[in-house]
């Protein structure tokens, strides 16, 4: 990894020079804009609206827009003058239970790494901190932006969250909330009963971005030029649970049971009665014309002679009615 920040935690009077890693990355498969006639890049410049020219990339500046249409040029000399106490340090000003941050400021993550002979002090911090069952709440300035952080330990090591600041989370205003909206308690009794029953330790190398593996899967099917067949989808239950009640009631019975209720309830059954639902991709049945190919139901197609042999017989059939007409003509 390519450390990003150079600086150091200071807590008290002990400063322990640190290097920041990004501890995230985005797996998404990334896609670029291309003329779709010849595949070619397509590209964008900067354009001034008022003269109509090009404008070079050093000649960009910060322009905040006043309410009147006027712009208030910022240049890089202004910005440097803003004054950032914490530029070049990460300062711990309290430490707090973590149970009281909550995660929606959560915003970006990084590893710290201690550096040089900081690595004593950053051990002591680290073990104290998880000892104590805290994080410790820090103010820190990373890519010209001062940010509100936490420090916590994750598998032996440091992690710096920065933290959204209060006024950037929304506040949720909804209509239901002012709705008085009446919660059976034995329908309590069974979701919390539900929930019981569903509760399992979490790993999530148990989950997987099933739409970026399809994506994939895509991509490598073009590269290769072969035919991707899409699988049928499942058919719907025409009829479900008449209530919220029974619906809570059949969830827990199969979360009992072991089977999850979408196999047994929303699964299209195929024509040896085996429920499609719940299988993989490769286990479906492929598309409708595909199936037909394979087990030989398509309809023969009609035989180029079937219509001249009709239309043969038919005239055949009819020349002599068309003579006996002609034959008493002739004796009129």
């Amino acid at each position: 990894m390519r450390s990003m920040w150079k600086g150091a935690v200071s807590f008290g009077l002990v400063m322990i020079p640190v290097r920041l890693y990004a501890a995230t990355e985005q797996k998404d498969i990334a896609f670029r804009q291309v003329h779709r006639e010849d595949g070619g890049r397509i590209r964008f410049r900067r354009f001034c609206s008022l003269d109509d020219q090009e404008v070079p990339y050093e000649d960009v500046a910060k322009g905040y827009e006043l309410a009147d249409g006027e712009v208030i040029v910022l240049t890089d000399e202004d910005m440097a003058e803003l004054p950032l106490p914490s530029a070049k340090s990460i300062e711990v000003v309290q430490f707090t239970p973590a149970e009281q941050v909550d995660p929606i400021l959560f915003s970006r993550s990084y590893y710290v790494e201690p550096e040089g002979p900081g690595a004593r002090a950053y051990c002591l911090l680290r073990d104290a901190l998880d000892e104590s069952g805290k994080v410790a709440i820090a103010q820190v300035a990373l890519r010209q932006r001062e940010s509100l952080a936490i420090l916590r330990v994750r598998d032996g090591v440091l992690v710096l969250e920065t933290l959204l600041w209060p006024d950037e989370v929304r506040v949720p205003d909804f209509g239901f909330l002012d709705d008085d909206i009446e919660v059976r308690p034995q329908e309590l009794r069974m979701a919390s009963s539900l929930i019981e029953s569903m509760t399992v330790d979490f790993d999530p190398a148990d989950y997987h971005d099933h739409y970026r593996e399809a994506l994939q899967e895509l991509i490598s099917a073009k590269i290769e030029g072969r035919e991707v067949i899409e699988p049928a989808e499942p058919e719907l239950a025409s009829e479900g649970p008449s209530s919220l009640a029974d619906a809570l009631r059949a969830s827990l019975e199969a979360a009992r049971a072991g089977k999850p209720e979408t196999a047994k309830a929303g699964g299209a059954k195929s024509a040896d009665g085996k429920a499609n639902a719940g299988k993989s991709a490769a286990e479906r049945p492929a598309t409708r014309k595909t199936a037909q190919a394979k087990s030989g139901s398509a309809k023969p197609a009609a035989t180029k002679s079937s219509k001249p042999v009709k239309r043969a017989a038919e005239d055949e059939a009819a020349e002599p009615a068309a003579a006996g007409q002609r034959r008493q003509r002739k004796a009129s």
